[in-house]
């Protein structure tokens, strides 16, 4: 059995209720999330929903293969704070090393400039971006070779002898950031994307749920899956993230409803008779 909450079982903060952004914020993502010049924004969503599962499915796994040699059975307790926390490792490493404490950033990065999100034109789902990052001085070059076409001041920026470097670039990124948005602001994002990457430069379109589900490369690699669901017919879930050639994994089902497996759990793996299930089934202790 595990179970996993914002602070685990015991402890003066055991009892603190909460959902994952509650536990994002004492994992430290709300206050390093967000623009410098505003308030903290937090990551997308309940974060450490989503990281909490990665620690809690290998230590299941290791509780599954210690029952198989010994014969007896795990309880596990998993705190998302903890596994949030181990998220800003590189971070906490670096408080402990000089007393750097990581501030808010927006888009930009520490290595990488340019390195942003950028506004392009609006389609008839509302309005677009695309992310585009420089990986290093060629990627800059690529990019501001891009600029040049189009912008009165591009050719200046790509010819600038000061910009080749990263570091310099990163000085002079809001100069860098208005620009490049300046540029796409007259483009489709998808114009932007094929643009860049056909000219080697990292560039994506910011997608939304709806590129999701129509992504090219996501259908042709089947990750998006219909599987008959006892409640609505039929449910569309993601598939395995790696497809592995050995030991290729697969979806079976779609997620169980509310007691589907209680034979399963009960009868099969618990042992209970059947009559005493019934029991259990007719007293209303089974759903």
């Amino acid at each position: 059995m595990i179970s996993t909450s914002i602070n685990g079982q015991t402890g003066p903060a055991a009892r603190l209720a909460g959902y994952g952004n509650v536990g994002a914020a004492l994992s430290g993502y709300q206050a390093i999330c967000g623009w410098p010049d505003q308030p903290p924004l937090g990551p997308f969503g309940p974060y450490t929903d989503y990281v909490g599962p990665r620690f809690g499915l290998v230590t299941l796994l290791a509780a599954l293969d210690h029952r198989r040699r010994t014969g007896a059975g795990c309880y596990i307790d998993l705190s998302q704070v903890e596994a949030g926390v181990y998220f800003q490792s590189p971070e906490l490493a670096a408080s402990f090393a000089d007393g750097a404490v990581v501030q808010r950033m927006g888009n930009a990065d520490r290595v990488l400039a340019p390195h942003g999100v950028y506004r392009c034109l609006p389609d008839d789902t509302g309005d677009r971006y695309v992310a585009i990052a420089a990986r290093d001085d060629e990627d800059w070059r690529r990019l501001a070779a891009e600029l040049a076409r189009d912008l009165p001041d591009g050719a200046a920026l790509a010819a600038d002898p000061a910009l080749a470097a990263a570091a310099e670039r990163r000085a002079r990124a809001p100069e860098l950031d208005a620009a490049i948005a300046a540029w796409t602001a007259a483009q489709c994002a998808e114009q932007v994307q094929d643009r860049l990457q056909a000219a080697g430069v990292p560039a994506h379109v910011s997608s939304s749920s709806r590129d999701f589900c129509t992504d090219p490369q996501l259908a042709h690699r089947g990750h998006l899956i219909t599987l008959p669901h006892p409640l609505h017919g039929s449910t569309t879930v993601e598939g395995p993230r790696f497809l592995l050639s050995h030991t290729p994994g697969a979806v079976r089902r779609a997620a169980p409803t509310l007691g589907q497996d209680n034979e399963h759990v009960l009868t099969g793996l618990l042992g209970y008779r059947p009559e005493r299930v019934a029991e259990l089934r007719q007293a209303g202790v089974l759903k």
